[in-house]
């Protein structure tokens, strides 16, 4: 155990970051282990499998060279914030990740993350550091196992012991060497109810998701006027990602604290979606509602076409 002014600044940068909202909070050291290694190695059959589908920024090279993102980076904080609240959609509604009900997270985790940068920098001049959430070419959830926040499950998400896998992640990089933290240890065992959860059998094995299948990726990322019909009729009202793996993890179905940040509490009418009505809106309403939001990615016309492969043809406008 690393003893002195590192280990000391590495605990006061802690307290730091758990002061800005993030819980929990871990530093790994680059290189990392042989675990990150080997989830190197798994991103890349991942990627020959073309399991990406249509993302191709997943195989930007400095996703498995952290270097590149920072010259000199020799030490990572990875920080986690909890979007597990207390609201629940209402009954009959369409659905929509819970990622998105918030703030646009990307930003919140960026300003908090850039603030703690700012303050380590006063505590140590001259050092080197870079923000970046998972719109950054960072396998995050690697380099969060290996900060000790969680171990990644069979869905592929980063599940927490006492939070879930209701995380959103990111992470501060620095050229400062700070102690590291011991990396998480998997405690899915033999649990595999992830895997059938997926109507579209997107987890077609343990730590494999398909995004050719995935309900998420498609009604996110696909640009195509119309959803495959695999997808199309398998979506049981999700319009905007998916969270059905995630709902059937024991993890979180034990009972999980519930945040009251502010950034990540619902707008009303993300829990009382009507599908009907929402295809009334102008884009110059989706605008509105969707500002400062994460699920801006999906256009208008997205929006509209998701919602009416969600509601069924014997509901749509005409």
């Amino acid at each position: 155990m690393i003893t002195g002014p590192a280990s000391q600044l590495a605990r006061e940068l802690k307290q730091e970051a758990q002061r800005l909202g993030f819980d929990p909070v871990g530093i790994a050291a680059v290189p990392g282990s042989d675990r990150l290694a080997l989830r190197t190695a798994a991103l890349e059959r991942w990627l020959a499998a073309g399991h990406q589908a249509g993302m191709a920024w997943m195989a930007d090279r400095r996703r498995r060279e952290v270097e590149l993102l920072l010259p000199g980076v020799r030490s990572l904080l990875a920080v986690g914030l909890s979007h597990h609240v207390s609201a629940r959609p209402r009954p009959g509604s369409l659905r929509v990740a819970r990622y998105g009900w918030g703030r646009d997270y990307h930003r919140v985790i960026d300003q908090r993350l850039r603030q703690l940068g700012r303050w380590l920098e006063s505590r140590a001049p001259g050092l080197g550091w870079r923000a970046c959430v998972d719109s950054a070419p960072l396998m995050d959830k690697a380099w969060a196992e290996e900060a000790g926040l969680g171990w990644i499950g069979k869905h592929g998400n980063l599940i927490h012991r006492q939070r879930g896998s209701w995380l959103l992640l990111g992470h501060l990089l620095t050229t400062l060497e700070l102690p590291a933290d011991t990396p998480a240890q998997p405690l899915c065992g033999s649990c595999s109810r992830c895997l059938p959860a997926c109507p579209t059998g997107a987890i077609p094995e343990p730590f494999v998701v398909d995004s050719r299948r995935c309900i998420a990726f498609h009604t996110i990322e696909n640009r195509d006027a119309a959803l495959p019909p695999t997808i199309a009729t398998a979506l049981q009202g999700w319009v905007a990602g998916c969270d059905l793996c995630q709902e059937a993890c024991p993890w979180n179905q034990q009972p999980l604290a519930e945040s009251s940040d502010p950034a990540v509490q619902p707008r009303p009418w993300w829990l009382a979606l009507d599908g009907e009505e929402a295809l009334g809106w102008t884009d110059a309403e989706w605008d509105q509602k969707l500002q400062a939001s994460a699920l801006r990615r999906i256009k208008p016309w997205m929006w509209r076409r998701n919602i009416r492969a969600a509601i069924g043809p014997s509901r749509r406008d005409p």
